[in-house]
């Protein structure tokens, strides 16, 4: 018999000052058994920083042709394709050929450095890539917050990232990394 995976109910509460973006947003996300809690929750960080009303998770995990979090728009191309990870060349460009803008959220501490000097003269190509790295202390701090029901604030000024749940608070400042 298969797992099934474990599903989280979370309200977020988004202040963006960056982006000017600030709303409330009812999730409801599925851990796949293969997955993570860290990663299930650096996924919702990851929504955080591109909410907006169309941005939806995806199979992800369970699926090779849909990233973790996508934006289309209303003739069902994809505006935003968003994965984490260490994924292979191969990946991130189908990603780039077929969305206007892909960002990959990369994490896994020491294995990050490895990857991005095998990789990075790979991706200087892609003009509409942007990769971003989380330390591995957000990843484990972010573990301490996830619950089956979360009521998280978030709030997002000068590129970091606040996260609070009203009894623990978060920091996290996501690294752009150059690909030029």
């Amino acid at each position: 018999m298969a797992l099934k995976a474990t599903i989280y109910k979370v309200q977020l509460n988004i202040a963006d000052m960056d982006r000017s973006h600030y709303a409330d947003h009812h999730l409801t996300i599925a851990l796949h058994p293969s997955e993570t809690e860290e990663r299930m929750m650096l996924r919702l960080v990851a929504f955080a920083l591109n909410a907006s009303d169309t941005l939806e998770f995806t199979k992800g995990i369970s699926t090779d042709d849909e990233p973790d979090l996508w934006q289309k728009n209303l003739a069902d191309d994809i505006e935003l394709w968003i994965d984490l990870g260490l994924p292979d060349e191969s990946r991130i460009r189908k990603a780039c050929n077929r969305a206007q803008q892909v960002i990959l959220y990369t994490y896994g501490g020491r294995a990050v450095p490895l990857w991005w000097d095998k990789i990075h003269g790979k991706l200087t190509r892609f003009d509409n890539l942007t990769v971003v790295n989380f330390a591995q202390e957000a990843g484990d701090q972010l573990v301490e917050l996830a619950n089956r029901s979360m009521h998280l604030q978030f709030t997002i000024q000068d590129g970091a990232v606040g996260i609070s749940d009203g009894e623990r608070h978060v920091e996290i400042e996501p690294e752009p990394m150059p690909l030029r």
